[in-house]
């Protein structure tokens, strides 16, 4: 009996899955049946709504809607504010230029000009005093002194070239220079000016290194080992080389006149043109600080020398009116137009210049701060230049040719005869005194003020470092030098172990293990641009190449006019 009811109770259980695994399928089917009508379903609406979208994109592309959205979109500037704001900095840069570049020539200018009065003012007297110290030491007995002082030397030189090039110079004809230049064309007398103004600067470069020369030949201790040719031939030189570069002003000068004086003005025009090549070669060059100074001290020097060539230009033309003051009239305009041509020039060169390589406007303060710490130190008791040498070296402008053709052209303008044009020659002696002495006394209380301002005060109390000639520094940078640590003994202590001596590693040898290569900081003023790396040298220990330790930047106060070589300062 157990056994037919658990049969049973079996087959039931049996029959119910069965049955509900019918169910279960039956229902599944039905959920399928359902999932393809909704998905035809949404697929219909799919189309419907994709045809509607289409309908929608095609009247959102209308015409009238671009024009819409075209007259209605905007845009923030704040987004980019700092691109806004550096372009803006720029342009008051920009504005700011004319002011600052106005003020370092006008500081420069009455540089120049206090130079240059020098000639004719204090250097006539600075030499009758050498000659009466001459003359009359011998009488008193020498004593072991000195028979002249080294700046006594200088200035007695500068007096022997001045009455020797002078005695030469009354032999040249200006009148006839003057036709024979007059008769050129014009495209002629167009090369022949752009010939002479880069001979001028040939001229100038290697003129301040010829009267330096002579000056220190003069002028050095006996007790040297002699390694010159000796001083009359330095002096033969010092003489050519200023008669020469007078004779080249002069043409210089005729040519302009010769520009003033023509019919129609086309060669002016050419020349004043020229300046505006100028730009060209200069704006799209990549400058630094130092180099920024060095061609503002020559467009000082430039702007100097055309104001003189204009007063050269105005002087023959006066006499040969017989200085008629309405004539002065007629060629005012041309001498503003030239005047005003040099300015625009160079107020846009420099607006570009400091554009395009980021250079503010403040680095002018600087410029200005570094030809004041010339000025100042040129007159303390330790200075080893004089003035006008060091104006000569900072912009390359050497008044010796300048003031011996000016004397030539005024000596053959102006008629001196009878004992009242002699005083008139002595009064107008004294009032160039009298204003070299005013000019003087400006120039160094302004230079006090901006060298106070620059926090140099303390450059004027030092003495002059010693300055190694390029050449040796040349040589030592080309030579690398092995270093090899010296060998320690070994010392044995009481227990037999051998120990080495404490001895601190050279300096150059830690740094050569990690070197560290200098960055070059073109914002930082009074420093050059880094130098090749000729500096390096090779471990003897581990064999890795570093560099030596470098000495400290070259100062700018140190640098010459013309140590500057395509727009670098080596």
């Amino acid at each position: 009996m157990a056994d037919l009811l658990s049969s049973g109770l079996g087959e039931e259980q049996e029959n119910e899955k069965e049955d509900r695994e019918r169910d279960g399928k039956a229902a599944k089917t039905e959920k399928n049946k359902e999932k393809d009508r909704v998905t035809d379903t949404l697929r219909s609406n799919d189309k419907n709504g994709g045809n509607n979208g289409k309908k929608r994109n095609l009247s959102d592309l209308s015409l009238v809607r671009f024009i819409t959205t075209e007259l209605t979109r905007g845009y923030f500037l704040e987004h980019n504010e700092a691109k806004y704001t550096e372009r803006r900095e720029r342009v008051y840069t920009c504005l700011r230029i004319p002011k600052e570049l106005e003020k370092l020539m006008t500081f420069g200018f009455f540089l120049c000009l206090d130079a240059f009065l020098y000639v004719f003012t204090l250097l006539p007297l600075r030499v009758i005093l050498a000659l009466l110290r001459l003359l009359t030491l011998p009488c008193c007995g020498l004593g072991g002194a000195r028979l002249l002082q080294p700046a006594q030397v200088c200035d007695v030189l500068k007096g022997f070239i001045m009455v020797l090039c002078y005695s030469m110079m009354s032999y040249v004809d200006y009148s006839m220079m003057y036709h024979l230049i007059r008769g050129q064309s014009v495209i002629k007398l167009y090369i022949i000016y752009n010939m002479l103004e880069v001979a001028d600067r040939l001229f100038s470069s290697f003129g301040q290194d010829i009267l330096d020369a002579l000056y220190w030949t003069a002028t050095e201790p006996k007790e040297k080992k002699r390694a010159h040719i000796g001083v009359i031939p330095h002096f033969l030189m010092a003489v050519l080389y200023v008669f020469l570069h007078a004779i080249l002003i002069m043409v210089q000068a005729t040519t302009l006149n010769v520009a003033f004086n023509s019919h129609n003005k086309s060669l002016l025009t050419i020349m004043m043109s020229n300046n505006f090549v100028e730009i060209k070669g200069s704006v799209f060059k990549k400058f630094e600080k130092n180099n920024l100074f060095q061609m503002s001290n020559s467009d000082i020097k430039e702007r100097f020398t055309n104001y003189i060539l204009l007063l050269i230009v105005c002087l023959r033309n006066m006499e040969q009116f017989s200085w008629n003051p309405d004539h002065f009239w007629v060629l005012f305009p041309d001498v503003v137009m030239v005047i005003a041509s040099e300015v625009a020039v160079d107020v846009v060169k420099h607006a570009f210049i400091t554009k395009f390589n980021d250079i503010s406007a403040d680095v002018y303060g600087e410029y200005r701060a570094s030809l004041a710490f010339d000025l100042l130190s040129s007159r303390q008791k330790n200075a080893y230049a004089d003035y006008s040498d060091s104006v000569s070296r900072r912009m390359g402008f050497i008044p010796l040719p300048l003031a011996l053709l000016l004397i030539r052209v005024v000596t053959s303008s102006v008629k001196i005869q009878g004992s009242l044009s002699f005083m008139c020659v002595l009064l107008f002696y004294l009032g160039m005194i009298t204003l070299k002495v005013l000019n003087s006394i400006l120039l160094l209380g302004t230079s006090c003020g901006f060298v106070k301002e620059a926090n140099m005060e303390e450059k004027l109390f030092n003495p002059p470092p010693p300055v190694v000639s390029s050449r040796a520094n040349s040589r030592a940078h080309r030579s690398k030098h092995v270093h090899i640590p010296p060998q320690q003994e070994p010392t044995i202590d009481k227990g037999g172990a051998s120990v080495a001596e404490d001895v601190s590693p050279p300096p150059s040898v830690a740094e050569s293990s990690a070197p560290t290569l200098p960055k070059s900081d073109s914002d930082t003023f009074l420093t050059t641009p880094d130098g090749d790396d000729d500096e390096k040298i090779i471990n003897a220990n581990t064999g890795l190449e570093g560099l030596e330790p470098r000495t400290p930047k070259k100062d700018l106060l140190e640098i010459d006019r013309f140590t500057i070589c395509g727009n670098r300062i080596d």
